[in-house]
């Protein structure tokens, strides 16, 4: 039985991804601490890890071309299972960034958990990002150091999030805020009459 269920899994992913996509992704994980299955999709530049010495754990993911992660010292990056990170998603960790499971994560997107510079008079502080499971972070967003994204949450495009954003709720912005809880969307879709061009 156990076979038999890891050859549908087998033959399932190989009809959503070819051979050559695990092979680049067995070839981009090598440099993970510890990972699943890894596919990458897309074309050139191939995702890149600059790591200095930190954590790299990543679940079944998927990642597309020009994503790129820059891991400090010590510093740790959490992906979950059946999370993909589009084209040009840039993971900046000098403490930890983790990312849920089933989040999808938009192209030139930016995680960061630190200003990687202190401003005169300052002290340079790194926090950690944790976005929750099932996040959806539309294009060009910027998620800065110290957030929680709640489970369920949307991001919309070109957002700059620099708050806590609540589970279930739909936030945008400069600076992103709550604009709407999924709950109450779906309800004021029911609402809105959509017209039949039949009639």
């Amino acid at each position: 039985m156990a076979n038999s269920e890891f050859i549908r899994r087998v033959r399932w992913r190989l009809s959503n991804h070819s051979v050559w996509e695990h092979l680049r992704g067995l070839w981009f994980a090598r440099k993970m601490t510890r990972h699943g299955i890894i596919v990458v999709t897309g074309g050139r530049p191939s995702p890149k890890i600059i790591n200095k010495g930190g954590k790299i754990i990543v679940q079944n993911c998927q990642f597309y071309e020009g994503v790129r992660f820059d891991v400090g010292k010590n510093a740790t990056v959490l992906v979950g299972n059946g999370t993909y990170l589009n084209r040009n998603t840039n993971i900046v960790a000098q403490d930890r960034v983790e990312i849920g499971r089933n989040c999808k994560i938009a192209w030139d997107v930016v995680i960061m958990d630190t200003d990687l510079h202190a401003v005169d008079g300052t002290v340079l502080e790194n926090k950690p990002v944790v976005i929750e499971d099932n996040v959806w972070i539309g294009c060009r967003c910027i998620i800065l150091k110290g957030v929680r994204v709640g489970t369920g949450a949307i991001i919309a495009a070109g957002s700059v999030v620099t708050k806590n954003v609540p589970p279930n709720s739909i936030a945008a912005g400069v600076p992103a805020r709550v604009i709407l809880e999924r709950a109450r969307h779906a309800e004021l879709e029911k609402k809105i009459p959509i017209d039949d061009p039949e009639k």
